[in-house]
């Protein structure tokens, strides 16, 4: 729960469009969840780093469960670093609660490439009049870094820290944001959506619509993403230093054009922006990542799942390619997990990849997003 709220810079960003106000917000929080209790050695080294991977990719097997050796309570005060926008004119009736994927922090959402063109905050708050909370996951950027990579940091403890910051802005808590929200939306992409996937699951009434981009419930081509990646100890790269030994990172751009961009879709410059801005993960939350969204979800409001034709670890690059001519697309699919979803939609991106923000159609991306909540009287 949080038990008091830092607001720093309340001031528009120099980079801020005159449309909205934005202000970066250092939150503590203390929060407990139920983690996994994993036989796995903190890899130490790229060789150690490799294996992981390596283990984690066989087929026929799941590493996850093989190496599972019961369950233990994680507690702890925790900051967490995010930024808060809202119109000019005032707060928006709806606020947009921005859960990045792995690989990024929360700039994901508002990504400072070509001023700022490629940025889901500038159209959500600019054009929109949402509101929008944008935080750096837990462990992750400018928030409190896990200490243990595998036992600590995890998929579970990060959905609690997303169920606390939910209920403080429920209540009013966040000093400095005085808005009484009529709606609170969630949108994650990739590990984020797994996230607000466990959040919903777990707590059906904590939202009142989610958006899951870089999503399905697919878990068959988890491997290509992790071998991809090429991963390597995250502090031997001179930008991800400050982070404990045990975090992961690509080892090249390489790693994350194969994860991230699809062929044709992509500037080259962003490709490099992004992997040079990019933020490394912990083997928890590999070992993690799809064990929330394996079981129904009970939630009962709109549910939008949006996801590039060519996305890599959650379409193995095709999302058309089902195999069943009465399934429409890979995403398409989830919603027999949705039994009480009220319009649920999975959107397909022509030419897009896992990366939604960062590729050419990221405009269609937007779109979708802005008329579903439309349609879904989830408009600000």
């Amino acid at each position: 729960m949080v038990k008091a709220i830092a607001a720093a810079a309340f001031a528009a960003l120099a980079s801020t469009a005159a449309a909205a106000r934005c202000q970066n917000l250092t939150i503590p929080i203390s929060v407990s969840a139920r983690n996994g209790q994993f036989d796995v050695k903190n890899p130490t080294d790229n060789i150690e780093a490799t294996n992981f991977a390596l283990r984690m990719a066989r087929q026929g097997h799941n590493y996850t469960m093989e190496s599972l050796i019961g369950y233990h309570t994680v507690s702890g005060d925790y900051n967490i670093s995010a930024t808060y926008c809202e119109p000019d004119a005032g707060p928006g009736q709806v606020l947009q609660i921005l859960t990045h994927g792995i690989g990024f922090d929360r700039s994901y959402w508002d990504f400072s490439y070509n001023n700022y063109n490629y940025s889901y905050v500038r159209e959500a708050v600019d054009q929109h009049g949402y509101s929008t909370f944008a935080w750096d996951r837990l462990g992750i950027g400018m928030s409190t870094r896990f200490q243990d990579p595998i036992n600590e940091g995890q998929l579970w403890i990060e959905t609690a820290a997303v169920q606390s910051l939910t209920e403080s802005f429920r209540n009013q808590q966040i000093s400095g944001v005085s808005a009484q929200f009529q709606n609170i939306v969630h949108v994650g992409h990739s590990f984020g959506s797994s996230i607000t996937y466990a959040l919903t699951a777990a707590n059906p009434g904590v939202s009142d619509g989610i958006v899951l981009t870089g999503f399905s419930q697919n878990a068959s081509f988890a491997s290509q993403f992790i071998l991809g990646s090429n991963f390597i100890i995250a502090n031997t790269v001179s930008a991800l230093s400050s982070y404990p030994t045990g975090y992961l990172a690509p080892n090249s751009p390489v790693g994350a054009h194969i994860d991230f961009f699809a062929p044709g879709d992509f500037d080259p410059d962003v490709l490099q922006v992004a992997y040079m801005n990019g933020q490394p993960v912990t083997p928890g939350e590999i070992l993690t990542l799809v064990g929330a969204s394996g079981a129904p979800n009970s939630y009962g409001g709109p549910v939008l799942i949006v996801t590039g034709e060519h996305d890599t670890p959650y379409c193995g690059g095709d999302c058309f390619a089902t195999g069943d001519p009465q399934l429409a697309s890979i995403p398409a699919a989830s919603e027999m997990f949705f039994p009480n979803a009220q319009n649920f939609y999975a959107a397909i991106i022509p030419g897009a990849g896992h990366g939604l923000n960062l590729q050419y159609s990221h405009t269609m991306s937007y779109s979708t997003i802005f008329n579903y909540l439309s349609q879904n009287g989830l408009s600000s």
